[in-house]
């Protein structure tokens, strides 16, 4: 897989022995240091140390050289495929983020005059907009007459920051789009930084009910030189992994099968492939891009990346 692949796979691990923690961190952090693939951080729910790669065997090779150069034995979770979230419309959110200290609410909204200071207040008027794919995410402040302060302005940014990484759908990073500050509000003493931060990201996860962000999957470029007598049964097995063939050819006296799969069906197929051929057929896989999931999948919404409460050695 080439080396500017995106992290695609991500896997929670731990050492099998206790006392080991402070090795294995060592250990992550030389190969994370030689390999620029290779991302390591840790879950802020259950403190578990996650690595990210670009492919299964990716990480197979990274958890072997821990074993093998390091003598650090670990137990994983199953492994997870990094989806991305996308917009697939603009949209305009205005938010009012009002809260006032000692009161309680009225008719489940917090009420704020504005005129005593005892409490929190911040408005933002938000357009989202979707970009091309591999544009990335920009934020441009568009107030032009002091609605919101330019002190202000870091707070709305750092909400988008937070919750663009987390995602609306299932918490993963959403990507390609651009955010523009049009018009706020703001109140002399209960305005600050923070208000602005939590106004925006409150404004973000209402993306979420107006059905604006859709689900994506890595899509692999998957090349399989196999023998021609295992040709029917190859093709079968990529076929009920969604796969789409592009084109089949003969290649060094090989049928060389070109097609895109998704990365979350792709689990197992090397294992699948030497059972079928009797390990004479060969595959290779690159990231190609990333596609919307079908919406007819029987799970189109995902879990959260999940802690690997259950390890397997």
């Amino acid at each position: 897989m080439s080396g500017d692949a995106p992290t695609l796979i991500e896997v929670a691990i731990e050492p099998k022995s206790r006392g080991d923690e402070a090795r294995l961190s060592a250990a992550l952090a030389v190969i994370a240091s030689e390999d620029a693939t290779l991302t390591v951080s840790s879950d802020r729910e259950s403190g578990q140390t996650i690595v990210k790669g670009t492919s299964e065997g990716h990480l197979d090779r990274t958890f072997d050289r821990l074993l093998r150069e390091f003598k650090v034995d670990v137990s994983f979770g199953a492994p997870h495929v990094a989806y991305r979230e996308a917009l697939i419309r603009a949209v305009e959110i205005d938010h009012t983020y009002k809260k006032i200290f000692g009161q309680q609410p009225v008719g489940g909204v917090q009420i704020n005059n504005g005129s005593l200071g005892g409490g929190q207040f911040a408005r933002v008027r938000l357009l989202f907009e979707p970009l091309p794919r591999g544009s990335g995410y920009t934020f441009s402040n568009a107030v032009v007459d002091g609605t919101v302060p330019s002190q202000f302005i870091p707070g709305v940014e750092k909400g988008l920051d937070a919750s663009r990484e987390n995602g609306v759908l299932a918490g993963f990073p959403v990507i390609d789009f651009k955010a523009t500050l049009l018009d706020g509000a703001y109140h002399d003493l209960d305005s600050n930084i923070l208000t602005f931060e939590i106004a925006a990201r409150v404004a973000f996860r209402q993306l979420k009910p107006r059905n604006v962000v859709v689900l994506l999957e890595p899509i692999m470029c998957l090349e399989t030189a196999t023998p021609d007598e295992f040709l029917g049964p190859v093709i079968g097995d990529i076929n009920s992994r969604r796969g789409q063939i592009r084109s089949v050819e003969v290649r060094d006296a090989m049928q060389m099968i070109v097609a895109d799969v998704p990365l979350a069906a792709l689990f197992g197929f090397e294992r699948k492939l030497a059972s079928l051929t009797g390990n004479l057929a060969k595959a290779t896989m690159t990231f190609s891009r990333y596609a919307e999931v079908p919406r007819s999948l029987p799970d189109d919404d995902p879990p959260r990346f999940p802690p690997a409460i259950g390890m397997r050695a």
